[in-house]
Parts: structure tokens; sequence; C-alpha cells
């Protein structure tokens, strides 16, 4: 966990009274070990549950609920039929996901364009944009032109 997100969550925990309790730093722990990977909360809680046996279900939930409230996590669909979550909005807030539907291999990008493009979009409609999640999903161009992809399972 990089010295920035720890500052975050203890803002946040300070704000909202909240004591950093051991089962809760070891779900953070877990949760921004691995800056970049997104993960489910079934992969969240085994990687906690790794670090200590005693992690409870109850409190991942309650504790993820509660970084999502405070937008240091991001939900997010990769295509996979279950909720994913995103750690990297703190560090790459415009940060995309190009998701192939072949090999299910997801890409992070930034692309500025994609962004005066959000923002162009909204305020013409007469929005003001709060925030934003791009996905692209796309056909693995490897796999069409090899027959064959590393990420492909099976």
């Amino acid at each position: 966990m990089t010295p920035e997100v720890r500052e975050k969550i203890q803002v946040l925990f300070d704000l909202k009274g909240l004591r950093m309790t051991r089962p809760r730093q070891v779900i953070l722990d877990a949760a921004f070990s691995d800056q970049g990977a997104h993960f489910t909360a079934d992969e969240l809680f085994e990687k906690a549950k790794a670090l200590d046996s005693k992690t409870s279900r109850a409190t991942l939930y309650r504790t993820l609920v509660l970084l999502v409230d405070s937008g240091l996590l991001h939900e997010i669909d990769l295509g996979k039929g279950v909720t994913s979550y995103d750690p990297n909005f703190i560090d790459s807030p415009d940060h995309n996901h190009l998701i192939c539907m072949d090999c299910a291999e997801v890409i992070e990008f930034e692309d500025q364009h994609m962004s005066v493009l959000g923002d162009c979009v909204t305020r013409r409609l007469g929005f003001a944009p709060s925030n934003k999640t791009i996905q692209i999903k796309a056909k693995c161009e490897t796999l069409r032109r090899t027959g064959s992809c590393a990420h492909k399972a099976g």
C-alpha cells in the first residue's frame, strides 16, 4: 500500500470515527497490496484469509462498502458476471478498460482524447461530469490472427 493510499484511508477512518482494527488492516492490505490488480469480493477474501485466517466475510463486505462509498475503490463490471473492484482510480482517476471478449484479458489505458470527449458530450447535453467509466469490449486480434492467445483459458 502506498503512503498516499494509507493517508487517504486514515483520513476516511478519522472522518467516520472508525478504529483501524486488525481485521480491517488485513483487508486493506489485501485490497491495496497489488496495485493494478482488479479483484472480486471472493478473491479479496481469499487474499485476506491467507494473511489472517480469522478474516470474516462480514467485515470484508462492510469494508468494501466503506471503500466504494468513499471513492477509494470503484465497482466495475469486467464482463465476467460478477462485480469486480478497481483500486487504480486513486492513482489514475481517468483510466479506462479494454476487455477482450475472447480471452477476458483486461487492459487499462488512459487517453486524453476520451476525457475531452466525455466532458464535451456531458456538457453539450447539459450535465456536469462528476465521474466516468469507459469500457471497450473487443475481439482478440491475436486469437483471430494466430488461432491462439496466451490469455485464453482452456
